[in-house]
């Protein structure tokens, strides 16, 4: 059934959205919504029925005329999201997207946008689109200066990448043509422009009943850039022995901290089973470990908060930038080890090294930590 539009919106340009399933990708695309809507854009966000109080949560009350979730049905899989999905199977959640092309061509014949606006993820949706009629936007969520190494790679593989200091590992490689990058100038001025210059191209345990104004009212006790935050979202997970030695390195620094422990939904485990025993006892008050994630905004926003151990996610990024909280990089794979990179030049970040194996030692963590918020290594919040 196509979604009704308001009277006022009938002549408004119609955009359908199209996002990748995980909340940095969902996030986003709202984002940008949220900008289409401001020029008088009538936008609707298609997704899955996992993912709707994800984005209605998110669309402000200002903007509830103007965006929408539309739903596409998919073939029947148990909570098909990739929240709380490991990243080795996301090509389950990849390939039943894919058999739903009917369905999301029923979509785009009902509403008939004006444009479509894809996750980079969700390649197939051009094709569809471009059936009916209808030109596709490609919406990547990473950063330019990754896809400058992309660009490289691609159309000119026997010249060297340039920007050695931010060169990653292995990452996946993908043809672009033309696409919409979640970056500014500023931040890659570097990287924005000349790639594509040719072509077309947490202690006491915080049970799920805790609720973030209680989380705010903690923060509020703590001193200002004294305290960090430490989430990896809801598509990462820490192997054992990682968490051990960042519980361990938390301990060590004796900075305050708020920690999101997160476990595939198949592996529910309890906290005390996975954290150094002792340790909840030991930090007391210090911390908080909370078993569910929150509204990362409203922690970054708080003045306690002075730095945020972060897989570096580009949304992730972007989100430190605006509320000026300093990095603490700990990329785990994908763009994640040159948006680090990128950061650590640019003098916003530090990154917690890893040796040759991928592997984290407590006393480097607490290290990092302490010359973030107790030596000031970072001025903060400006």
């Amino acid at each position: 059934m196509a979604t009704q539009v308001p009277p006022k919106h009938r002549n408004a340009l119609r955009v359908l959205m199209f996002p990748w399933l995980a909340y940095g990708h969902i996030s986003p695309f709202l984002d940008l919504a949220n900008k289409l809507a401001d020029r008088g854009f009538s936008v609707r966000v298609c997704s899955t029925i996992i993912s709707r109080e994800t984005i209605n949560k998110q669309i402000p009350e200002k903007y509830s005329a103007s965006i929408k979730m539309v739903e596409l049905c998919l073939p029947k899989l148990p909570k098909l999201t990739t929240n709380e999905i490991p990243v080795d199977t996301d090509h389950i959640v990849l390939k039943t997207l894919k058999l739903s092309k009917s369905n999301f061509a029923k979509i785009l014949k009902n509403l008939k946008p004006d444009l479509v606006i894809y996750d980079l993820l969700l390649q197939w949706a051009e094709g569809v689109a471009k059936e009916q009629g209808i030109p596709a936007m490609k919406f990547v969520v990473m950063g330019a200066a990754v896809f400058s190494y992309l660009y490289n790679s691609i159309r000119k593989p026997e010249v060297e990448f340039p920007f050695q200091d931010i060169y990653p590992g292995k990452n996946e490689l993908m043809k672009l043509n033309e696409l919409i990058a979640k970056s500014s100038r500023e931040e890659e001025h570097d990287d924005v422009d000349d790639p594509f210059a040719e072509g077309n191209i947490q202690i006491m345990l915080m049970s799920t009943s805790r609720t973030i104004e209680e989380v705010i009212d903690w923060l509020g006790t703590r001193d200002e850039n004294s305290t960090i935050f430490v989430s990896f979202g809801n598509e990462y997970f820490l192997s054992k022995e990682e968490m051990e030695e960042l519980a361990f390195g938390l301990e060590l620094s004796n900075v305050n901290f708020i920690w999101v422990v997160r476990f595939p939904e198949r592996k529910k485990r309890n906290l005390e089973d996975v954290l150094p025993k002792g340790f909840l006892e030991r930090i007391g008050e210090r911390g908080r470990v909370l078993d569910k994630c929150v509204l990362q905004s409203r922690i970054l926003n708080h003045s306690s908060i002075g730095g945020f151990i972060s897989p570096c996610g580009w949304h992730n990024v972007i989100e430190c930038l605006d509320f000026g909280v300093p990095i603490i990089a700990m990329p785990i794979h994908l763009d994640q080890p040159m948006n680090a990179r990128l950061m650590v030049e640019l003098g916003v970040a530090v990154e917690i090294v890893r040796d040759d194996d991928g592997k984290i030692y407590r006393e480097e963590i607490a290290e990092t930590l302490k010359g973030v918020v107790t030596r000031g290594n970072f001025e903060g919040k400006s």
